[in-house]
């Protein structure tokens, strides 16, 4: 895991794409030891103007610019204790900004960042911060409620790298980021112990509702059959 940043430092990234009218999302790369390890950043504007951003990346200054016309960015979500990269140079970008961390993580992230809260209740019902059931209070994702239908925003649980290459993909694959599927990596797997029935539960309960679609933190959005992914990603934990 990289050391979290104390100066504004734009690696390596995609445009800024919107989802929906009201939903941004960027992808962008870090070092790791296996290699380029993407990880996406994503931006909900509330009706109210004001934008959540979960797992906040730096980019460039004309697209911060765009983020910042897109809404008022009033909510920094450091979903868990390893996506602390960023946290401390949006803060110092946006002091007024409120850093929501799950309470299982707030210990850690509290090290870089001064975290506000660790549940928020936003002014649009139609956004809701969740606590991941099954990882200790440790991941925080988001329920996006339109009228096409729910996204849904999650960080660790699910990864679906496709398409890596040389050792640093074999061993995304091995760690179950990476594959032809939709993955819970072993490592969440590991950490969880007990708490699998749970997260089974929780994934169970998203499939049930009108899923327009799945983004993730590390690899691609979730589009074709939302609802079917997560009932067999469900059953890789019973």
């Amino acid at each position: 895991m990289s050391a979290p940043l104390e100066h504004w430092t734009v690696l390596p990234h995609e445009r800024l794409r919107a989802v929906e009218e009201n939903i941004l999302t960027v992808v962008g790369d870090i070092k790791m030891a296996v290699g380029d390890f993407p990880r996406r950043m994503t931006v909900v504007r509330m009706r109210d103007g004001r934008a959540v951003v979960f797992n906040g990346i730096a980019l460039d200054e004309d697209e911060m610019r765009e983020l910042e016309d897109f809404g008022t960015l009033a909510y920094l979500i450091v979903p868990n204790d390893r996506h602390r990269l960023d946290a401390k140079i949006w803060k110092d970008r946006y002091p007024s900004i409120q850093v929501i961390a799950p309470e299982g993580a707030r210990a850690k992230v509290a090290k870089i960042v001064p975290v506000d809260a660790t549940d928020v209740t936003f002014a649009d019902p139609n956004v809701r911060f969740v606590t991941v059931p099954g990882r200790h209070n440790h991941e925080a994702a988001l329920e996006i409620h339109g009228a096409s239908g729910v996204t849904l925003v999650l960080n660790d649980i699910v990864g679906n790298i496709h398409h890596p290459h040389g050792f640093g993909g074999w061993m995304l694959q091995l760690m179950g980021f990476a594959g032809d599927t939709p993955h819970v990596p072993a490592l969440v797997k590991l950490a969880i112990g007990k708490g699998k029935a749970d997260l089974a539960n929780q994934l169970r309960a998203w499939a049930a509702l009108p899923l327009k679609r799945v983004i993730v933190s590390h690899g691609d959005t979730i589009e074709d059959d939302p609802k079917g992914a997560l009932l067999a990603l469900a059953a890789t934990l019973d």
